[in-house]
């Protein structure tokens, strides 16, 4: 089990590296040092830099896609699915902060176009499957039409902010993002929040 444990571990401190200093300021030797595995593991696994930072993103994108299908495959209401998507989105974003930071940093300043070209691909596949969910809520009748690609901005606009800026929701409290049981508190409102907010969207004259 040594070598898929090491494996794990370069792309868990390669990951929490890329976040904090960026994927020109993380070396291939930082990356070893911080996973405790050396240069030729790296090279073995992955070939370069790049290979882990692809891996990663890869992974995580991957594991999400399959979450938004096994959601749209659920016998159950449309409105349903669209709350499992908050909540699910939701989780996995302020549960890994550090990558939807590091998304986010390659998405804005577009530096690897085949990294950029592979995010755009699978936001475009993520945002097909939230946005038949969306339409199949509304086709039920009981919710007027909107504009789709807005309301999951608004959905993913509001999650994102509060991932990368908590203060505006923080400020003035002792919750901390970093602390697990406040980053839950946070959470739990932050789902509370969109529910409400969408289910009143969607149902209001």
């Amino acid at each position: 089990m040594e070598k898929p444990d090491k494996k794990a571990n370069i792309l868990i401190a390669a990951e929490k590296l890329f976040s904090e200093l960026g994927y020109e300021g993380t070396s291939t030797r930082q990356i070893a040092k911080e996973s405790g595995a050396n240069m030729a593991m790296i090279n073995y696994y992955f070939g370069s830099k790049e290979g882990v930072f692809f891996e990663i993103m890869n992974e995580r994108l991957m594991d999400f896609n399959h979450q938004l299908l096994s959601i749209n495959q659920d016998s159950i209401p449309p409105m349903e699915k669209l709350m499992l998507v908050i909540e699910r989105y939701a989780a996995r974003i302020l549960n890994n902060i550090s990558f939807h930071k590091m998304m986010h940093r390659e998405l804005s300043l577009a530096q690897r176009p085949e990294m950029y070209c592979r995010l755009k691909d699978a936001m475009t596949a993520n945002l097909t499957v939230i946005e038949n969910i969306i339409k199949e809520v509304v086709a039920e009748g009981s919710s007027k039409q909107v504009d789709v690609r807005m309301l999951i901005a608004t959905i993913m606009g509001t999650i994102s902010n509060v991932a990368i800026m908590p203060s505006k929701v923080t400020a003035g409290s002792v919750l901390e993002i970093n602390n697990a049981e406040d980053r839950e508190i946070i959470s739990q409102r932050l789902i509370l929040h969109l529910k409400d907010l969408i289910k009143t969207y969607l149902t209001a004259n």
